[in-house]
């Protein structure tokens, strides 16, 4: 793609600073939630997801106070105040508090709101069970009532859909009465479980596993987690949308990011540099610019919230990528991988998606104005946003607000970085 094919008004130059990782933060608040005494949690981006973690983690007993815009302090202790607990549309948080919400000896049920009453829970039931917890649920899907407490013992988890509910099992189980073993046949987005091993270790409690395979875990019982003052890193899935508009459309520098962060969409960078984007990669920072693109091949299938910002990236370059993973889309926010296709082809795009081998081909070009839908998933605006800015004419997203999801000022932060005519 040659500068020239951006609009000279959605050229982006500057300087960002990411939300936090809202994956950090809930876990970070399921822990507080655990932990006794006063944990500190700094750096914090109040966006819907982490909300309903917080008034989750406030049913369950914890009290927190909103220091600043950026800053909370959560007073923790499980003790149910509701028999009830709605985690909005956040996936994580069902599978993560579900878990905990059964520790406690009384019912309590786990409800969702939007687009999350349509993804898979099934995953959770059986394992629940075997762990001595009463389970009625809703087929395989929200609402899920348990009654506790879970002891510990022995279980097998299917690992092939999402780890999120292996990261509830490993965040509930440290207090449970028992020791319990832990087996995960086919996990899947095994950063993820790095980063709720990192966040146990930060506040106090230890998982034993064999490095490199992540197939058993054993949890001891009985431990306490301690209180802590602790500073969220910045998003990486954020931060990757920005990499990728900035690789189209400019040169950014994207602030409160280190390549060594456990987050699984770090992987944004090998993307990028196979595209043939310019990186700058220093301690705490990353300057992403535009350079002409070419097809790619990435496998994404560890880092599957990386797709809608790939397929922008892919969009742009010169040639037909291939993207590999595209099961995982089906249980997201949206089925990512018909979403896509379906709202690039108005733009223009085409995307093949082959299921048999697993992949999605996105063939590269110019886009045209059109009247395109989020599917009120917050990833697929931000995709469709980024493809905007190589268009003149106006792109319509509808349901572009889905944003507020993850990354409430995304808007605002592209406007930003629009660079002014002779600059």
């Amino acid at each position: 793609m040659d500068d020239s094919t951006v609009p000279l008004g959605n050229r982006l130059r500057g300087t960002i600073t990411p939300p936090c990782s809202k994956s950090y933060a809930q876990r970070a608040l399921a822990a507080a939630l655990l932990a006794s005494g006063r944990t500190t949690l700094r750096g914090i981006e109040l966006c819907r997801d982490t909300r309903s973690a917080i008034a989750t983690i406030e049913r369950l007993g914890a009290k927190v106070e909103i220091i600043d815009e950026n800053t909370i302090a959560i007073e923790g202790g499980l003790s149910p105040r509701s028999s009830s607990l709605n985690v909005g549309e956040s996936g994580l948080s069902a599978r993560l508090f579900t878990p905990i919400a059964a520790l406690a000896d009384m019912p309590i049920t786990i409800e969702g709101e939007g687009t999350l009453l349509h993804r898979p829970m099934s995953m959770m039931v059986e394992p629940l069970k075997e762990l001595g917890v009463e389970v009625r649920d809703g087929g395989g899907r929200l609402p899920i009532e348990v009654c506790g407490p879970m002891r510990g013992g022995k279980v097998t988890v299917d690992g092939s859909m999402s780890s999120q509910f292996v990261t509830g099992l490993l965040i509930a189980l440290p207090v449970a009465e028992r020791d319990t073993t832990i087996e995960v046949e086919g996990a899947v987005s095994i950063p993820y479980i790095d980063m709720t091993i990192e966040t146990l270790e930060r506040f106090g409690v230890e998982v034993m596993y064999n490095e490199g395979d992540y197939t058993q875990f054993y949890v001891e019982g009985g431990q306490e987690f301690k209180a802590i003052d602790y500073t969220i890193e910045s998003d990486w899935s954020a931060a990757a949308s920005i990499m990728v508009a900035a690789a189209i459309a400019g040169e950014v520098t994207i602030n409160n990011i280190s390549t060594l962060s456990r987050q699984a969409d770090t992987a944004v960078c090998r993307a990028l540099e196979r595209a043939g984007a310019s990186l700058i990669i220093e301690e705490n920072s990353i300057t992403v610019a535009h350079r002409p693109l070419e097809a790619f091949e990435f496998d994404a299938t560890q880092c599957p919230d990386l797709f809608p910002a790939l397929v922008a990236l892919a969009a742009a370059a010169e040639g037909v990528s291939t993207i590999t993973g595209i099961k995982r889309l089906r249980g997201k926010e949206s089925d990512r991988g018909e979403a896509l296709r379906a709202e690039y082809e108005k733009l223009g795009i085409d995307i093949e998606l082959d299921y048999d081998e697993d992949v999605m081909r996105v063939v590269g070009g110019t886009p045209h104005s059109a009247n395109v839908d989020s599917h009120d998933d917050h990833r697929i605006a931000m995709s469709l946003a980024i493809t905007a800015l190589r268009i003149q004419d106006e792109v319509v997203i509808r349901g572009r607000e889905s944003v507020a999801k993850s990354y409430p000022s995304f808007f605002e932060d592209i406007e930003s970085l629009k660079s002014n005519e002779g600059e």
